[in-house]
């Protein structure tokens, strides 16, 4: 690939060569994060390059001073293939300023924190590890370039997301968000961090959850929340699978009571749904919304339910 990739800064790759170069970056993050850093590198060698003082044909004339006055001094510049050797002199110039910087900037490079945000959509990234993340809206995570050189993967998440974990018992996965440490050697489970709690939920494996000096391990099923400045940890079972709908784009109901969907709706969709009666919102729903709009799910619950969905405003009343 490092052969392909000075075709193409050389501007000599063909078409051919152009698709396996793209397809080669689109494969993974590291290909890209890579591919960034070869052409950083290949255009400040190429600023040396150009910034170099030395005087071509100065040099050849003191040369040609030195040698003895009965060696033949044969000139180069009339040959047809002197031009392909200063070529490859220069590429050979930009190419050892370039091994240079890689040097001198190695541990900087090392030393770089990566940050993926998600901004305004969901985005799912694979982790130098092959670990994948999948970040809810107005979400990030931050690691070192060395994501992998150390005894453990580290990382910090704001926000939420749900976690793949490559299986690795040498190099335990940790997570730190707001004050509490996540672990795990290879499992599935999602976090959630807001200005109130941190909540950790496990769907395969087992994760441990540490903060100060307490410490509990989760298993399927099960879920843990942390109040931030409160050292308990307060784990229990999970009945819903809403946790991830921002993975499976789906809200999945089994038994679920209508206010505890109605809540993750409000949540979602940024709305102002309010149930009427208590005998209401206790009432149980079975089936799945797959990507639906907000109207069509009310109009399933008013259907199910026979009640009616009422309008005020922004807000929405069941009744």
């Amino acid at each position: 690939m490092d052969d392909l990739l000075v075709k193409k800064m050389l501007g000599e790759a063909s078409e051919e060569d152009q698709a396996q170069i793209e397809d080669w970056i689109n494969r993974q993050a590291e290909n890209q994060r890579y591919y960034d850093q070869f052409r950083l590198i290949w255009a400040q060698s190429e600023v040396l390059a150009h910034e170099s003082t030395v005087n071509e044909t100065e040099a050849w004339n003191r040369f040609k001073s030195r040698v003895e006055p009965d060696v033949p001094v044969i000139s180069l510049h009339n040959r047809p293939w002197f031009s392909l050797l200063k070529i490859a002199a220069i590429v050979l110039m930009v190419a050892g300023a370039g091994w240079f910087l890689f040097l001198f900037s190695g541990q900087n490079v090392a030393n770089e924190q990566i940050t993926v945000r998600s901004e305004a959509q969901t985005l799912t990234d694979t982790l130098p590890d092959g670990s994948v993340v999948t970040l809810n809206k107005n979400s990030s995570i931050s690691y070192q370039q060395d994501f992998t050189k150390d005894d453990t993967r580290k990382l910090i998440l704001k926000g939420e997301a749900f976690f793949e974990v490559e299986p690795d018992k040498n190099k335990p996965f940790v997570i730190h968000v707001n004050d509490v440490t996540v672990t795990v050697v290879g499992t599935s489970f999602n976090i959630k961090s807001n200005v109130v709690k941190t909540e950790v939920i496990v769907a395969t494996g087992l994760v441990k959850v540490e903060k100060a000096t307490r410490e509990i391990e989760v298993s399927p099923n099960e879920s843990v929340s942390v109040l931030n400045g409160n050292k308990d940890l307060v784990k229990q079972k999970t009945e819903d699978e809403f946790y991830n709908y921002y993975k499976i784009k789906k809200f999945v109901c089994n038994d679920t009571p209508l206010w505890k969907l109605v809540e993750k709706l409000n949540e979602v969709y940024q709305s102002d749904i309010v149930i009427e009666g208590e005998n209401l919102r206790n009432k149980k729903i079975n089936t799945t919304f797959e990507q639906n709009a907000l109207p069509v799910i009310l109009g399933v619950i008013s259907e199910t339910f026979d009640i009616k969905v009422e309008r005020n405003g922004d807000g929405i009343t069941l009744k």
